[in-house]
């Protein structure tokens, strides 16, 4: 896809919704960065938001390096950050005992969901998501309410591999280009590729898979986590059960 179209797209989306800036978290991933940089080429004020919540000195760096380099392309970046980390553990410590990795790793992405939405109303802000087609629509990698919870999604239709490309050609730094994808809840150095047994690439391929031909023994692997990831995150890809009333 050319990126201008979603430029185009964004900023079209900005004028009909009568609404003044963008707002976006800034991980220091490739996502993050190719959709900071493609909201920046509107024009509109773009908040872009960091908010380390006992986070990886790398990730946050990149981040930093990231949004460096677009106020340094574009006078429309306002940088904000937001250290989370005493807020998490006091809903931790609130939350305790009933936590587990993983629902603390959620509730990290629901504050941060949080954060944004708070600077989004005051700013008359759009809080823009970065998921790409794989996460949002493939394996459902991402939290529910978390960095699921946003009001725009300009590269949700985008296969990894097509963020990489279009972030080569805008020139996002070679940090972000060159680092292992990672959602950065778990504070520690585990890979999307550690928490889903596959890499993008892997799931781009399950994701277009038709052909019945034989398949090699990593090849059945990667389909049947595709489809399990698929079928056990369908409800985050799907609208909200309504019961509905007849009578």
């Amino acid at each position: 896809m050319e990126y201008r179209y979603i430029v185009d797209w964004l900023s079209k989306y900005s004028i009909e919704s009568k609404t003044k800036s963008f707002v976006i978290g800034v991980s220091g991933g490739i996502d993050s960065a190719v959709t900071s940089t493609l909201a920046v080429q509107t024009g509109v004020t773009t908040y872009c938001i960091l908010m380390p919540i006992h986070q990886n000195p790398e990730h946050t760096n990149r981040g930093k390096e990231h949004i460096k380099w677009l106020k340094r392309k574009y006078n429309n970046v306002v940088e904000l950050t937001f250290d989370l980390t005493e807020a998490y553990e006091t809903l931790k410590s609130t939350f305790n005992p009933y936590v587990t990795d993983l629902s603390l790793a959620n509730t990290r992405a629901r504050l941060r969901m949080t954060t944004l939405y708070n600077i989004a109303q005051m700013q008359e802000g759009l809080v823009v998501g970065t998921g790409n087609k794989v996460e949002d629509f493939g394996v459902g990698f991402y939290t529910k309410y978390g960095d699921g919870g946003v009001d725009i999604s300009p590269i949700a239709d985008l296969m990894k591999s097509e963020v990489y490309a279009i972030g080569k050609k805008l020139g996002i730094i070679d940090s972000i280009i060159q680092a292992a994808p990672t959602d950065g809840l778990f504070g520690d150095s585990r890979s999307d590729e550690d928490q889903l047994g596959a890499t993008y690439d892997e799931l781009e391929w399950a994701m277009n898979y038709e052909d019945s031909k034989k398949l090699s023994d990593r090849e059945l692997e990667v389909l049947n986590i595709y489809r399990i990831l698929n079928k056990k995150n369908k409800h985050k890809m799907e609208p909200i059960p309504i019961c509905k009333n007849n009578n």
